[in-house]
């Protein structure tokens, strides 16, 4: 079956000999029917948001692996969970074929080894617990369906991110195959699919996080306070949640240790920090339940 991204476009067949702002154009235009394009899968997309949800649920972990630019792009996404929503940096996990290294230079044949893949999530103990998405342009990258192959096999939530049409294997549980059409430099799927990439991946994942009760309202109340800036940004949550003003939004954060759940929770019920931790882990972290 003939890879779709690796066909030529037919707008950009001259792209070496049109002027910067006709290629801004066109790359413009290329980019502007992905939303639509995704939109066609929100439903399968969906499915794997539960799952994922499901995970966390009972303990386990999301990894995404993937090769090249894909891989690039799961670590990208994991690595943004921790700061954002304060989880441990062991619950979302991007793995690239390649290791560590491929993150910054292209490690030549690190893809092609379906053993390596199947191997590495035997090393990282995938269990059924876990959901691992597998994230590959062409639909066919052997680092790539070996992992998928592990994790199944462990009964782990499997599922393909793509951008061509596949044939169904059965240890895929859900294949998302998003047709972004050609690239305008053929076979480059850091460019549309790229694209399309991040916008899937920050889906599943935020909405993971929302369901796992990490925002109240549309509230990022499990920020990690880091640095100036962030302190900041949840004293300004404090204030308007709580209708308070800076003082004691960080008398609030001082007491608990910048939590910022635990702060809302004693303020709102007038209750010491170790109460309102101790309710937190009674209700997993459902701020609204304790407050509501």
């Amino acid at each position: 079956m003939k890879k779709i991204t690796e066909t030529r476009h037919k707008l950009s067949e001259n792209l070496d000999t049109m002027t910067t702002a006709d290629i801004l154009h066109l790359m413009n235009n290329e980019d502007k029917f992905i939303p639509d394009i995704i939109k066609n899968h929100l439903k399968n997309i969906e499915k794997v948001i539960e799952n994922v949800v499901s995970s966390f649920g009972k303990g386990g972990r999301l990894f995404y692996i993937g090769c090249g630019s894909s891989g690039r792009l799961g670590i990208l996404d994991a690595s943004e969970c921790p700061p954002t929503f304060k989880v441990n940096k062991s619950l979302v996990q991007g793995i690239i074929a390649g290791g560590k290294n491929a993150v910054f230079q292209s490690i030549e044949g690190a893809e092609d080894s379906y053993d390596s893949g199947y191997n590495i999530c035997e090393e990282n103990n995938i269990n059924s617990n876990d959901s691992v998405i597998g994230i590959s342009a062409s639909g066919n990258a052997p680092f790539v369906l070996g992992a998928l192959k592990y994790a199944s096999e462990k009964n782990a939530f499997s599922s393909l991110l793509t951008f061509n049409q596949i044939e169904h294997l059965e240890y895929i549980d859900i294949a998302l195959e998003i047709i972004t059409g050609p690239e305008i430099i053929s076979g480059s799927t850091r460019m549309k699919a790229g694209t399309a990439t991040k916008m899937i991946l920050n889906m599943i994942s935020t909405i993971s996080m929302i369901k796992s009760n990490k925002v109240y309202k549309n509230y990022m109340v499990d920020l990690k306070i880091s640095n100036n800036k962030l302190k900041r940004r949840a004293i300004n949550m404090l204030n308007e949640i709580l209708d308070i003003s800076d003082p004691t939004s960080e008398e609030l954060l001082l007491h608990t240790n910048g939590d910022i759940k635990a702060a809302i929770i004693m303020y709102t019920l007038n209750i010491n920090n170790n109460d309102a931790n101790k309710l937190l882990a009674d209700n997993k972290g459902d701020l609204r339940k304790i407050i509501e």
